[in-house]
């Protein structure tokens, strides 16, 4: 992820602020890979995708990832196309009299999979070479640059992704519609003043529940400019997020050691 400066999508000038950072996707972090996390995590079969609501679902994180200032690449706009394009085909009734004596169509879905199951299995060799990295790191890292741990430890700790967030903050967005729906004017805060702030909250070695970082949000503008504050703060490595189980609940941790003082971009020297 990446601060390239420029301007917020058509429509939310009144919403971002004016700092607001231009979110680079990660490598991997692509529409497959969001492709990949819905069918996990609506425990469907690879090989048989219900194709109408995982089209619904992938249209919904894209808007959001829009609304968010991420830098959304054509291909996933050619994803969506190809997602609705395999619905409609889906969606046409098949003529018995030109399905005589032939035998049975090709599944429009059957491109898609093929596509889906090759990246998984190039993406788990790739974690698996990560995993190796990360293992060796941890073989010679400083006691001081250690990473928390929960407190109940001995519990496994999985890096949440991308869409992880997206996904925690979409279902909390959609928790607080209600709330959401009585906007009042936003206040004119920055990134890097609530990327202070949200540090500010989390000492060295201790952790947080992610919805307690929105807990005093009351608009959807604080709302998304901490979100934007915390993907740059996890950009800078200044905080790491991680889940108990695959689509927990995700805790944000500040980490111990010398990064975790280091100043902020841009900020004035003690």
């Amino acid at each position: 992820m990446t601060d390239e400066p420029a301007g917020p999508p058509a429509g939310l000038e009144s919403i971002l602020p004016e700092d607001a950072p231009r979110i680079r996707l990660p490598e991997f972090e692509g529409p497959l890979d969001l492709l990949l996390y819905l069918i996990k995590k609506n425990e469907v079969d690879i090989h048989d995708i219900p194709i109408a609501p995982i089209t619904r679902q992938y249209m919904e994180y894209l808007d959001l990832m829009k609304e968010l200032n991420l830098d959304v690449a054509g291909e996933f706009m050619v994803m969506a196309a190809t997602l609705i394009h395999i619905k409609s085909k889906m969606l046409v009734p098949v003529n018995p009299t030109e399905a005589e004596g032939e035998e049975e169509g090709e599944d429009p879905r059957d491109e898609l999979v093929r596509r889906l199951l090759e990246f998984q299995r190039y993406k788990e060799a790739a974690g698996l070479l990560h995993q190796k990295r990360e293992i060796r790191a941890a073989t010679w890292i400083r006691p001081d640059t250690a990473l928390p741990t929960f407190d109940d430890a001995g519990e496994e700790m999985i890096e949440a992704g991308l869409y992880d967030l997206i996904g925690a903050f979409k279902e909390l967005l959609e928790r607080r519609k209600t709330l959401l729906a009585h906007e009042v004017e936003h206040e004119g805060k920055s990134v890097e003043e609530r990327m202070e702030e949200l540090l500010d909250m989390l000492r060295e070695g201790q952790s947080l529940e992610f919805l307690e970082l929105f807990a005093s949000e009351e608009t959807k503008a604080g709302m998304i400019l901490t979100f934007l504050s915390l993907l740059e703060l996890i950009r800078l490595k200044r905080i790491k997020v991680y889940q108990r189980s695959l689509f927990g609940p995700i805790r944000v941790f500040r980490p111990l050691g010398p990064e975790a003082g280091a100043p902020m971009p841009g900020a004035p020297a003690a």
